[in-house]
């Protein structure tokens, strides 16, 4: 069959991040025997011009529409991603009448929604690399798609999804030949990572997450002799910046440890950056390890330094986990960006105090600590069930697209957002999703290029927002 598959996703903040996914399951179909063209949307100005002449070069028998989030998780400012589909999908039945198949991350969230929203009937949740070709084998031979394993079907306004026939990982789940099906320049300019998948799966329990929603709850792992061949084939090419994109990087401890140890070994001289470190798992040696292999950043995600809301998360860590860390990390030159979120379930103006208190006396001024505010709330999550018990959300689940977010009812929004800003006044290395939002965001990428500066661009937080303060802006 003849494939086109269009990455949807146009969002630049922070920094805009190369579709993984969609060039996966672009490779998995070829490899499966189909002719396939990747359209990337991310640096079009007119994407609907873009996809007008790709339908007519293309002339494809499927398409497939990946769209990588629903939203921005954004509670002050929301930006609606998905509501890009209907003029996408629009101009695609003006030029044929070939099957739309939905796919990506924000799929494996709220396939059913996504389906009623866009009018279509066919989804790709979870695995696409496994997926698609079996999806493509049934379509091929006019075969009913009714019951192909991992697929989502809407049907006469009634939803159906399929249970996946295999959890094997794949070596999709590793880097794809991004110069194929991307303009790998346009994202190197704009200070973009490499991304690196060394696993799927997350057996946590956090009450807000969806990752086990499209990957599972068993951690699927790739080789790790594996991973690092693929991290050294792409550097063949001239890659140098790579970042491990798993939903957690040093869990299992083992496999991240190996990782790094394979990494150190075959000496490649890149740079590497994971942000997505569970404190519970933070020790000298995984830190060494890290930076033998070439890290040049980390960030852990906390989420809170006090333990009441920890516990009310389910963050599978204590408090003391989020200080011991600290105190590993501070034994260290690794930058470091600390990530947290305030308003959840049992947050106070007591425990807001106790997060900024560890921020102001453990987090070194070199390093960053990212404030997010509000959680935003998914359906079949834990915390939608606490939700609709605090009568903090009233919306039934086909109206949740939009999105919809939680905030203690014990907390005031307006103290808090002063108590954030008050902070950010005197501590430089502080950031806010106000922070990401700038507008002019993307050229101090453009410029940090020019000038050579290699990511991550955190790391100079402090002279960023002071810069721009020099200049009048509000940072």
């Amino acid at each position: 069959m003849n494939i086109l598959l269009i990455s949807t996703n146009r969002s630049k903040q922070p920094v805009p991040v190369m579709p993984i996914g969609a060039c996966i399951v672009a490779e998995a179909a070829e490899k499966a025997g189909h002719g396939v063209r990747l359209l990337d949307l991310m640096f079009h100005k007119e994407p609907l011009n873009a996809l007008e002449s790709e339908l007519q070069k293309s002339n494809p028998d499927l398409i497939g529409l990946s769209v990588r989030n629903i939203d921005n998780n954004d509670m002050k400012n929301p930006v609606e991603f998905f509501k890009d589909l209907p003029s996408l999908i629009e101009m695609i039945r003006s030029k044929t009448q070939a099957p739309i198949v939905l796919g990506g991350s924000a799929v494996s969230v709220m396939p059913e929604e996504l389906l009623q929203y866009s009018g279509l009937t066919l989804a790709v949740p979870g695995d696409g690399e496994i997926v698609f070709p079996e999806l493509l084998k049934a379509l091929s031979g006019n075969e009913s798609l009714d019951n192909v394993p991992g697929t989502a079907i809407l049907k006469n306004n009634t939803f159906k999804k399929n249970p996946h026939s295999s959890r094997q990982i794949l070596d999709g789940c590793l880097i794809p030949d991004f110069y194929k099906w991307v303009d790998v320049d346009s994202y190197l300019s704009n200070l973009s990572t490499i991304p690196v998948q060394s696993k799927r799966g997350c057996p946590y329990n956090c009450i807000y997450c969806t990752y086990p929603m499209g990957e599972g709850r068993e951690y699927r792992l790739c080789d790790p002799e594996s991973v690092v061949k693929a991290i050294k084939k792409s550097a063949s090419f001239g890659l140098r910046n790579f970042e491990f994109v798993d939903n957690v990087f040093n869990s299992p401890y083992d496999h991240a440890m190996a990782i790094c140890e394979n990494l150190s070994r075959a000496g490649l001289n890149i740079c590497l950056q994971s942000l997505e470190l569970n404190p519970l798992l933070i020790d000298d040696e995984l830190l060494s390890a890290m930076e033998h292999a070439g890290f040049v950043g980390i960030g852990v995600t906390v989420e809170s330094a006090s333990g009441t809301v920890l516990n009310r998360l389910r963050k599978g860590f204590s408090v003391d986990h989020v200080y011991n860390a600290a105190h590993v990390i501070r034994r260290h030159k690794l930058p470091c960006v600390w990530i947290f979120m305030f308003g959840g379930p049992g947050e106070t103006k007591e425990t807001v105090q106790e997060t900024f208190n560890f921020a102001d006396r453990y987090i070194r001024p070199r390093d960053v600590a990212f404030f997010n505010v509000g959680i935003r709330i998914y359906p079949g999550t834990e915390l939608e069930r606490l939700a609709r018990e605090q009568g903090v959300l009233t919306l039934p689940q086909e109206e949740m697209l939009k999105p919809v977010f939680y905030f203690s009812p014990t907390l005031d929004v307006k103290w808090l957002m002063k108590k954030l800003q008050e902070a950010m006044t005197t501590h430089m290395n502080y950031i806010s999703t106000n922070s990401l939002s700038l507008s002019y965001l993307s050229l101090i990428h453009r410029i940090s290029y020019r000038l050579g500066v290699k990511p991550p661009l955190w790391r100079h937080t402090r002279f960023i927002r002071r810069g721009l303060r020099f200049f009048g802006a509000d940072a």
